[in-house]
């Protein structure tokens, strides 16, 4: 990959989405601009060390609805699943840099999903494994087909907020996002294209 998918600059602004007193979303819609975002989402489909994990479920092990790649300074477990720590790739070390420096937040490693077609999902979560920290801030970098996600607090799961994630847009979960709500991609027959995503993190342990 040559650089081409720089990150705009970091005056970027960003849509700002107060989920409670102490959990917000920062939101942008045109992270990377569509010459960068059709480079980076090329390369992610081409090159990425894609395999299918397995969770632990009910007691059984079973693949998840998805292929996955782990890169970053740490390794990660969750679910009964571990990725070692592994060399970056350049133009997404790049990204992880410029949110690091727009944001304030630390960053050391990326999930990357790739939903295949909307049949392709990501069940009801928080990304709040102890190897995280206490306040997980979690950078999530969408390419190719767009897609539902929503949230859903806790305490009350009729209490949810849904954003539609094009091609080019970063979501940031900040504050308590990981300790109070819970996320998921849905799947989706509206959808056969595929989908990248791109999800930075802080292991810390």
């Amino acid at each position: 990959m040559t650089g081409n998918a720089t990150p705009p600059p970091a005056q970027h602004n960003a849509d700002v989405i107060e989920l409670d007193a102490q959990s917000r979303l920062h939101y942008i819609e045109s992270y990377l601009e569509a010459p960068a975002a059709d480079t980076l989402f090329e390369f992610c489909q081409q090159n990425l060390a894609w395999q299918q994990s397995q969770i632990q479920l009910f007691g059984k092990r079973v693949p998840i609805p998805r292929l996955n790649a782990w890169y970053g300074d740490a390794g990660y477990s969750y679910s009964g699943t571990s990725f070692d720590a592994t060399t970056w790739p350049q133009d997404i070390e790049r990204i992880k840099a410029n949110i690091e420096q727009t944001f304030k937040i630390p960053l050391n490693s990326v999930l990357a999903n790739l939903y295949r077609t909307g049949n392709d999902s990501m069940g009801w979560h928080s990304d709040d494994e102890k190897s995280l920290g206490e306040a997980p801030q979690i950078a999530s970098l969408s390419l190719g087909a767009s897609r539902r996600f929503i949230l859903r607090d806790k305490q009350d799961h009729q209490r949810k907020h849904e954003l539609l994630l094009p091609h080019g847009s970063l979501l940031l979960m900040l504050g308590k996002v990981q300790a109070r709500w819970q996320h998921s991609l849905p799947k989706t027959t509206k959808v056969q294209s595929p989908r990248v995503n791109l999800t930075f993190r802080n292991v810390v342990s």
